[in-house]
C-alpha cells in the first residue's frame, strides 16, 4: 500500500498544479517497473480543450507505445468514459483511483472489460476537490457534475 500511496501522491501533485493554474484539480501518473514514466493533469480550462482530462493528458505524454501491458495508472479521480475508453482502447491492466465521492466514474466498465481497478479512498484527493466544487461550482458543472456513468 506504501507504494500506491507514493504514486497516488506523485498524481495528486499534479491535481494541485492544475489546480493553482486555474484549472480543474485532477492529476494522473504512469508507472512503469516502479517508477513515474508519465504524468498529467486536467488542462480542459488552461487549453481551451474539453478533452484535456487528466488521464488523457498523461497518457498523451507517455506518447506512443506497441505494448501497454505493463503500466499502471493512477489518477486522482475515477475516470469519465472518456477516459475509461482510452483506458481500456490502449489495454492498460491496472488502475488506482484516488477518490470516487466527488464523481463514481466508470469503475463498472473498466472492471467488465478486465481491468483490475483499486480505490484508495484518499482524503487529500477528496478534499482537494471538494475545495474546487465548493469554489468554482460553474466550472464543475460545466466538466462532469451530475452526469450518471454512461
Amino acid at each position: 500500500m506504501d507504494q500506491h500511496r507514493e504514486f497516488i501522491q506523485a498524481a495528486y501533485r499534479q491535481a494541485l498544479a492544475s489546480y493553482n493554474e486555474g484549472g480543474l484539480p485532477i492529476g494522473a501518473v504512469i508507472v512503469e517497473g516502479g517508477r513515474v514514466v508519465a504524468a498529467g493533469h486536467n488542462r480542459r480550462v488552461q487549453d481551451g480543450d474539453p478533452t484535456a482530462h487528466g488521464e488523457m493528458d498523461c497518457i498523451r505524454r507517455l506518447g506512443r507505445r506497441s505494448d501497454y501491458s505493463t503500466l499502471t495508472l493512477y489518477t486522482t479521480l475515477s475516470p469519465c468514459m472518456m477516459c475509461a475508453g482510452t483506458i481500456v482502447q490502449f489495454g492498460i491492466p491496472r488502475v488506482v483511483v484516488g477518490e470516487e465521492r466527488s464523481f463514481p466514474g466508470n469503475r463498472d466498465f473498466l472492471l467488465d472489460h478486465g481491468v483490475d481497478v483499486l480505490l484508495l479512498d484518499d482524503s487529500e484527493c477528496r478534499q482537494l476537490m471538494g475545495r474546487f466544487i465548493g469554489e468554482k461550482p460553474e466550472l464543475w458543472s460545466e466538466d462532469i457534475a451530475g452526469r450518471e456513468r454512461v
